[in-house]
Order: C-alpha cells, then sequence, then structure tokens
C-alpha cells in the first residue's frame, strides 16, 4: 500500500490535529474531505502553488510548511496548507485551471503518467472545496499516512 493523503478542511490547526491517530484519518472525524491519490502536499502542490501564483518554485518550497502533528517517527502527519494555495485555488476560475493542468501533468513528480483532463477534474474540484472551506474560515490540510 501507497502513501495516503487525505486533504480536508478544519477551522484550526488544534482541530487539524486530533486527526492524526485516526485510522480512517479526517474523514473518521467528519470533517469534510478529499483523497487526492498520489498528490503529495508538498513538492506536487508546490509546483501547483509556483504555476498558479507565478511565484518562483523555490520561494513556494522554501516557506517553512510545519506539521500541525506528527507520530510514528513522521510516518504519519498532519499537515497545514499554505493561505497563498488555498487562496490561489479559490480564485482560479476552471479555464484557469484546466491551462494549470498542462504543466502540472508533465512534472516529475507524475512519472509522464498524469492526464492533464483528469488533472483538470481533480483541480476543479479541488478549488471548490478551497472556496467552501474558505466561506466557512476553515483551513486546508493533508493527514499523511506512510
Amino acid at each position: 500500500m501507497g502513501v495516503l493523503f487525505d486533504y480536508f478542511a478544519a477551522p484550526d490547526n488544534e482541530t487539524a490535529a486530533t486527526t492524526i491517530d485516526l485510522v480512517g484519518g479526517p474523514a473518521e472525524a467528519s470533517l469534510p474531505t478529499v483523497a487526492l491519490k498520489g498528490v503529495d502536499p508538498l513538492v506536487q502542490l508546490g509546483t501547483l502553488e509556483s504555476l498558479l501564483t507565478g511565484v518562483d518554485y523555490e520561494t513556494v518550497i522554501d516557506r517553512a510548511i510545519e506539521p500541525v502533528a506528527m507520530a510514528d517517527g513522521g510516518t504519519r502527519l498532519v499537515v497545514a496548507l499554505t493561505e497563498e494555495l488555498t487562496a490561489a485555488l479559490s480564485d482560479a476560475d476552471e479555464a484557469r485551471l484546466r491551462e494549470v493542468a498542462e504543466p502540472w501533468s508533465r512534472t516529475d513528480e507524475f512519472g509522464g503518467q498524469a492526464d492533464p483532463a483528469e488533472l483538470a477534474d481533480v483541480l476543479t474540484g479541488l478549488a471548490e472545496f478551497a472556496r467552501t472551506a474558505t466561506t466557512r474560515g476553515d483551513r486546508l490540510y493533508c493527514w499523511v499516512s506512510v
């Protein structure tokens, strides 16, 4: 079994951190959740943030993304997504997301296996998720289980 990445919305770091020990992740806590198979919150979403915002990738990944919770020597983590990424997703329309999906699909992390149309659909869903969370005043997080 590979690494699991469940993206979810929570009102604050404390609430997000409570999901660390849940076998079923944030969905078990009845938090709004979306699973993005194989999309990691640091490198791949860092690339996405760079593509959406025009900010250099090195600058994006230099932002310290500190886990809000960690267990089992780092094999389980909860990390907050950057506010910049959440805002960029929330602000992007479907045309912009489809435009970004093309270069994003060609990144090394997808190993040349990503279909830009499928990624555009993923991004459209993630953007809607970000807009809904922002409207509720929630932040976006990722629950990682290696």
